[in-house]
C-alpha cells in the first residue's frame, strides 16, 4: 500500500493527536490509581480510630463514677481555693472601690 503526498499530510498529524490521546488516557487512569489509593488509606485510618465493637465490661456504672469525679473535683476546687486565699500578691490591694 502506498501512500500519496497528499495522504501523508493527513496521516501524519494524525498520528500525533492519536499519541497524545493516547497519552492523555494513561495520565488519566493513574491519577485515577492515586485517588483511589488515598481515598483508601483515608478509609482505613477513620476504621482504625473508630469503635467498632465495645465490650460489656467496658462499660461502667455512671452513678458510681460521676459521685467519685464530683468529689474529687470539690476537693481540688477546695485546695484550689484555699491555696489562692493564702496567696498575696506583692502589688496588687485587696480593696475594689466600686464608687464612682
Amino acid at each position: 500500500m502506498s501512500l500519496k503526498g497528499i495522504e501523508l499530510q493527513i496521516a501524519i498529524p494524525k498520528t500525533f493527536e492519536a499519541g497524545k490521546i493516547a497519552e492523555q488516557k494513561q495520565q488519566q487512569s493513574q491519577l485515577n490509581q492515586e485517588q483511589a489509593q488515598t481515598l483508601s488509606e483515608k478509609e482505613a485510618l477513620k476504621s482504625r480510630e473508630t469503635v467498632l465493637q465495645s465490650e460489656k465490661y467496658a462499660k461502667t456504672d455512671p452513678d458510681k463514677k460521676n459521685s467519685q469525679q464530683d468529689r474529687e473535683q470539690s476537693k481540688k476546687d477546695n485546695q484550689h481555693n484555699e491555696e489562692e486565699k493564702k496567696t498575696v500578691h506583692p502589688y496588687k490591694g485587696s480593696f475594689v472601690d466600686f464608687t464612682g
